[in-house]
């Protein structure tokens, strides 16, 4: 009896270390809203509630392709809250995941999932980090001023925040750009335009134009067909 209970301990030990060697990785809650296909790639929208690490976004990538085993080609588009899924270019969404096949493996791919799949993972915006330290930026600008949202720009690594003036009495919204060093970028007094209820802030002479509504910013250009190019949630 002795030596049986000398065997199980030892077993229970050797499972102990080895688990104890391996985090396991929660796999954060997320969305796939939308799935895009062409004869060589799958391409789907996931939408996560904040900037997760990189960790976070491959363990979302392997929870997919683990259930969806019959997708050999897949690219993850991960959208942050405010991130729209029609939408144009790479700043649309904060981070870009592509499953490789065998072949296309180099030595500087590591990041495998439990079952062997192998992932590039690119972020595209900026990390949780780097956001907050924008997000605490101050401008003497600001001062004294009804800030009505802040804007975490990804392309450009900027901080966008909206503003009204209480002193003016036509009440217009003022918009400000500051970069990593406080030091304003941009500056814009926008022109209101109310079209089929919509109200739009023009930016620009020749008609781009922003929207806020529900703490979404969405950025909109000219000959944009009424499609943003960027839509920000303050706070993210």
């Amino acid at each position: 009896m002795k030596k049986n209970l000398t065997t199980s301990f030892v077993v229970f030990l050797i499972f102990s270390v080895f688990s104890c060697g391996k985090k396991a990785i929660n796999t954060p809650p997320f969305t796939i809203s939308k799935e895009f296909k062409t004869d060589s790639l799958t391409t789907l929208n996931v939408h996560i509630s904040t900037r997760f690490k990189l960790k976070q976004l491959l363990s979302i990538a392997s929870k997919i392709k683990a259930d969806s085993a019959q997708i050999t080609n897949l690219e993850i588009h991960y959208l942050l809250p405010g991130n729209t899924d029609i939408s144009a270019g790479d700043n649309s969404f904060y981070a870009l995941a592509k499953l490789l096949k065998p072949s296309e493996v180099k030595a500087t791919d590591t990041l495998k999932d439990d079952a062997e799949n192998v992932y590039r993972i690119k972020l595209i915006g900026l990390n949780a980090e780097k956001a907050k330290k924008l997000f605490e930026l101050k401008n003497d600008a600001l001062i004294g001023k009804n800030i009505v949202g802040k804007f975490i720009d990804d392309y450009n690594h900027t901080v966008i925040i909206p503003f009204r003036d209480s002193l003016d009495k036509k009440s217009n919204l003022y918009v400000i750009e500051l970069d990593s060093t406080s030091k304003i970028v941009s500056a814009t007094v926008t022109l209101k335009v109310t079209q089929e209820g919509v109200d739009k802030y023009l930016v620009s002479q020749q008609g781009d134009y922003i929207t806020i509504k529900n703490q979404v910013l969405a950025q909109f250009a000219a000959d944009g067909l009424g499609v943003p190019f960027n839509s920000i949630k303050a706070g993210y």
